[in-house]
């Protein structure tokens, strides 16, 4: 997760770009709800990072770091690494609708990154790393494309790096990236990167806050 790892080969944009086209004619998978929670994916960089803010948020059952936005089946940290396979490291959020929607779950999204960052979050590079925030239904779009306008129109046109694709599928990471944060907390990354873009986010969003955030 470190940034020499991210930097280890070069960018293949040619890659994205057909992924991009192709992803015009998919249409989106919706995850149907089960036992009263629904569930979003997103990307923004370091999963270890976007998990723990998750997990942070009211209404939030479970963050589980995982793979997606690519074209290969199966991905592995390893493989994601190697930039070929269009996947970013992401997030599958369980949530309950009831305690917060998913308006609020985008605002936490782009409330936790550095909205114009490409490729990448703070010090992890690449397009494994890119902000993604996937949809799964005409709604979900309308919902994303309108948090956007109204911060290209403070920011500037062009100024959000995230990319607004489909949702696919998700592909869980491998175990030891679960709740890595909270399992790892003397790690040199997880102390330097991650504890900082947490509490960062934590004090910008009091109101969006488990009672007892760890």
């Amino acid at each position: 997760m470190m940034s020499q790892v991210s930097c280890q080969s070069t960018d293949n944009s040619s890659n994205q770009q057909k992924a991009l086209k192709a992803q015009q004619t998919i249409q989106p998978t919706e995850v149907i709800s089960t036992d009263g929670f629904d569930r979003a994916y997103f990307a923004s960089g370091c999963f270890w990072c976007v998990e723990a803010i998750y997990e942070s948020v009211k209404g939030v059952k479970e963050s589980i770091s995982g793979y997606s936005g690519g074209h290969t089946q199966n991905p592995t940290y390893a493989s994601s690494n190697t930039r070929k396979t269009g996947h970013a490291e992401a997030v599958e959020v369980i949530y309950n609708s009831q305690e917060i929607q998913f308006s609020d779950l985008v605002d936490v999204y782009f409330g936790s990154q550095n909205i114009g960052q490409v490729n990448g979050q703070g010090p992890d590079r690449g397009p494994q790393y890119r902000s993604i925030i996937f949809y799964q239904n005409k709604l979900q779009k309308d919902i994303i494309e309108a948090k956007i306008k109204e911060i290209e129109q403070t920011l500037g046109k062009g100024y959000v790096a995230a990319q607004v694709l489909t949702f696919e599928k998700f592909w869980k990471a491998e175990s030891y990236h679960q709740n890595y944060e909270r399992l790892n907390p003397t790690n040199p990354y997880v102390q330097n990167v991650s504890i900082p873009r947490l509490r960062k986010f934590q004090k910008k969003f009091p109101n969006l806050l488990k009672t007892k955030a760890h």
